[in-house]
């Protein structure tokens, strides 16, 4: 039997200074502990991607964003479906500052990193392959 897939929404956050802003997943998550990923989350029946985006970055960082591009994807083959995701990039509007990023309970750090320090970290296995492209800019 093939696999479902589903689609989930993650966003490249850059603030004033070009950095970009990864999340740590919680220790006690199911999926990925400890990894380091773009905020966002996956997308529902009827809803649009960009109302996600907006929301789980409101929820996991309490930050407020413009969104400006599509930058690539990546996929994920998990046990029950597969995952494709949708990778965009935005510019902070407003918010705290980014040191004051307030994180739900999904994630237990947070980090500014140019481009080039994004592969310095221990980053989400299928998120690998974008990331070395956007840190050459390749996209």
């Amino acid at each position: 039997m093939q696999k479902p897939f589903t689609l989930s929404v993650k966003v490249v956050i850059r603030d004033a200074e070009g950095r970009c802003l990864l999340l740590r997943r919680a220790q006690s998550s199911k999926g990925n502990p400890g990894k380091w990923e773009f905020p966002g989350g996956k997308v529902g029946t009827g809803e649009e991607f960009e109302q996600v985006v907006q929301r789980e970055v409101s929820e996991e960082t309490d930050l407020t964003i413009c969104l400006q591009r599509a930058l690539g994807t990546a996929q994920a083959d998990l046990p029950t479906r597969k995952v494709v995701y949708l990778i965009l990039e935005a510019d902070l509007e407003s918010g705290p500052e980014p040191r004051e990023v307030l994180l739900s309970g999904e994630h237990d750090g947070f980090a500014w990193l140019y481009p080039h320090e994004l592969l310095t970290v221990d980053l989400v296995r299928h998120f690998i392959p974008f990331v070395r492209r956007y840190a050459q800019g390749e996209v």
